[in-house]
């Protein structure tokens, strides 16, 4: 097998088609077919099943690819060192959970480099969507948490997906609401003083768990619960129905602007406070790219750490 066969493989993956990741690479559609048919020969397996809508990975497929895929971007990074700079179309992404912080640190990574020489992603995801990303490779970096709570069952997936936890930094717990809430302006909220206003949450989809929960102390009860897919729209129902939610304090208002306010979450004894414990995850033993190391250390300096 080749480095092009595997770039092939790679392509038909992403577009879920013959036809147009025929087109995507410049060859005949027949080329590109024998040099699958090629490859499964090599494998031994079945990679791509064959369907009237396109094309799908089998489960053989997935596993290979997922190899494929640290390959290629092992390859990639031999380019970006010792290729030829000009002929290098390089591609960075990041997958985070909804943290503001992250995509400044990504922004501003971007704004050092010439936009039209780099594929340039960034995906703000729901947990165990971030987790793959990385573990297949999609993405180089990925931004979570980790607390008392959840620590156990994301380190286990970890491991599962031959990845590693790098830890930034801790926070405490804080109320996350509109600067004209009722409880805006105190110097700390309880839990007793929340419930007759909605907790907000991030849908975590088919993998929903407790676990997942991007909202530290998750695992309470809550007498009014929303859930939303994104952060604009989290925001606008801070708005509109005063609701709130329970985050690392760590907000960027040049993004989200000056209209929201956090406040420090007060404990009792039923309701413990925890410790976010935020960082990044990556392949483990794999090698930073360049901009992989800018971007970790816009993390930082904007963490200020």
């Amino acid at each position: 097998m080749t480095l092009q066969q595997i770039f092939y493989a790679l392509t038909i993956a992403e577009t879920g088609s013959m036809n147009k990741a025929a087109e995507l690479l410049y060859i005949s559609q027949p080329s590109l077919t024998n040099a699958i048919k090629e490859l499964e020969r090599d494998a031994g397996i079945t990679i791509f099943s064959r369907t009237g809508k396109g094309v799908v990975l089998t489960k053989d497929g997935e596993e290979f690819l997922m190899y494929a895929r640290q390959v290629h971007q092992q390859y990639e990074l031999l380019k970006e060192k010792y290729g030829k700079k000009e002929n290098i179309k390089r591609k960075f992404g990041v997958s985070t959970q909804h943290y503001s912080f992250a995509v400044k640190a990504f922004v501003e990574t971007v704004k050092k480099f010439d936009a039209r020489k780099y594929e340039f992603s960034i995906r703000e995801e729901k947990t165990y969507d971030v987790i793959c990303d990385v573990g297949n490779l999609r993405s180089e970096i990925g931004i979570l948490y980790l607390s008392n709570f959840n620590r156990k069952i994301i380190k286990k997936i970890l491991r599962e997906q031959d990845l590693e936890f790098h830890k930034l930094v801790d926070c405490n717990a804080y109320v996350y609401l509109w600067k004209d809430h009722p409880l805006a302006k105190e110097k700390s909220i309880s839990f007793e003083q929340l419930k007759e206003y909605p907790c907000l949450s991030f849908e975590q989809g088919d993998k929903g768990s407790f676990y997942f929960a991007e909202e530290i102390l998750s695992e309470n009860e809550y007498a009014q619960t929303i859930k939303a897919c994104d952060r604009a729209t989290m925001l606008n129902l801070m708005v509109g129905l005063n609701g709130y939610t329970l985050c690392s304090g760590i907000i960027c208002n040049e993004l989200n602007g000056s209209d929201f306010v956090v406040v420090p979450f007060k404990a009792d004894e039923e309701n413990k406070n925890s410790i976010m414990e935020i960082g990044y995850i990556t392949k483990k033993h794999g090698i930073l790219s360049e901009i992989g190391e800018i971007y970790i250390n816009e993390l930082k300096q904007y963490l200020n750490i």
